[in-house]
C-alpha cells in the first residue's frame, strides 16, 4: 500500500530558506479511523497520525469535533441554527458557548473565487483578523488569505506516487508559520460541510 504521509522531498519543497520557520505540510486522508465511519486522519510528514475526526454527518446536531491523535477534543464546529446564510460556528474543545470564530458561505450571483469568509467572535473588541477563503474546495485547489491578501494556509492536491494516484480522498495541508495547524483542519473541515461531496 502507498504512503499517503508527505514525502520528505514534499515537505522539503515548503520550507522557507534564511532561518525562517518551515510551512507544517500535513496530509489529510477523508477516512475515519473507525470502522465505517466518516472523517479525516491527518499525518505529519514523519506519518505521524497529528489530528482525527472520527464522524462528521452533515446532520449531527453535536457538531464536528476535531481532536488530535490521542482523542483529546481541540474544537467543535456547528451549524448556526436559525441563520438566513450558510454560517458556521468554531468552539473550543467540545464547548457550545462563546464561539471563537464564524464562518460565512460566500453566496452571491456573479462569479467571485471567494468561498466563505472567517471572523472571529470576540465580543468588546475591536474587529481583526479577517480571512477569506478563495479557489476550489471540490478540486482540492484553495486557500486562506488574510485581509492583505497574505496566504495563510493552502489545499492541494497530493502529488502521484510511483504512479498511484490518491484521488481527491487524499491531499495536503500547507500551514504557514504563525497560523494554527488545528485552526486550519478545522477550515478543512467546515469545507468538507459547506462544499464536500458527502454533503
Amino acid at each position: 500500500m502507498a504512503k499517503v504521509h508527505p514525502s520528505a522531498a514534499a515537505a522539503a519543497a515548503c520550507t522557507g530558506g534564511g532561518g525562517v520557520r518551515p510551512a507544517a505540510v500535513l496530509t489529510v486522508w477523508r477516512r475515519s479511523l473507525l470502522f465505517n465511519g466518516n472523517g479525516f486522519a491527518v499525518f505529519d510528514a514523519k506519518g505521524n497520525l497529528v489530528f482525527r475526526v472520527d464522524n462528521y454527518a452533515s446532520g449531527s446536531k453535536a457538531g464536528v469535533l476535531l481532536m488530535d491523535a490521542a482523542g483529546k477534543p481541540l474544537l467543535t464546529i456547528r451549524r448556526k441554527k436559525l441563520s438566513l446564510k450558510d454560517q458556521w460556528l468554531i468552539y473550543e474543545g467540545e464547548e457550545a458557548a462563546n464561539p471563537r470564530f464564524a464562518v460565512k458561505r460566500h453566496v452571491s450571483l456573479l462569479h467571485h473565487r471567494a468561498l466563505a469568509h472567517v471572523t472571529p467572535c470576540v465580543s468588546g473588541a475591536k474587529p481583526c483578523h479577517a480571512y477569506e477563503i478563495e479557489g476550489s474546495y471540490l478540486q482540492r485547489c484553495c486557500a486562506v488569505v488574510d485581509d492583505k491578501r497574505r496566504q495563510l494556509m493552502e489545499i492541494k492536491r497530493k502529488e502521484p506516487a510511483k504512479g498511484i494516484t490518491f484521488g481527491l480522498d487524499v491531499f495536503r495541508l500547507i500551514v504557514q508559520p504563525g497560523f494554527d495547524t488545528s485552526f486550519a483542519m478545522a477550515i478543512v473541515m467546515l469545507l468538507e460541510q459547506m462544499f464536500g461531496s458527502r454533503s
